[in-house]
């Protein structure tokens, strides 16, 4: 019986160390591709006008135009008002954009909702260069 036991106890610590051991592979692979990612678009930055240009882009394809115009209310705040309420409280965009930090333009329970639901569909797969470059991007709209 305590053999028993004792072969039980060993089987069930190899698997438990086997799933944490291949849980770290898998980490160690998606932060790999993150990085990679990272790089990649790192070289395709070569000054600031690049990293506006490459904020754009992202803006239009992941369809933050549907919600946020440059000037008026659209569903969401005009990125202008984003600009401004932002800055007036010294907050970081890109922590709000991962997730990072709750919402302080619009606070409304349902319109914040909705945006979350859109940023994990749109921005959660965004490396952190990128999200920069998108708020780069807001950030250049006076």
């Amino acid at each position: 019986m305590k053999k028993s036991l004792l072969v039980l106890g060993l089987i069930a610590l190899f698997v438990t160390s086997c799933g944490e051991k291949k849980k770290d592979e898998v980490k160690k692979e998606v932060e790999t591709e993150v990085k990679a990612a990272d790089k990649e678009v790192k070289e395709k930055i070569k000054s600031p006008a690049d990293y506006i240009a490459l904020g754009e882009k992202l803006f239009t394809e992941k369809t933050c135009t549907t919600c946020h115009q440059p000037d008026a209310k659209v569903i969401g705040p005009s990125i202008k008002d984003i600009n401004k309420v932002y800055s007036e409280k010294g907050a970081n965009l890109v922590a709000f954009l991962k997730g990072e930090s709750e919402a302080i333009v619009d606070t409304d329970p349902g319109q914040v909702a909705i945006m979350k639901a859109n940023l994990d569909g749109f921005v959660k797969d965004l490396t952190s260069e990128e999200l920069a470059a998108l708020a780069a991007y807001m950030a250049s709209i006076k």
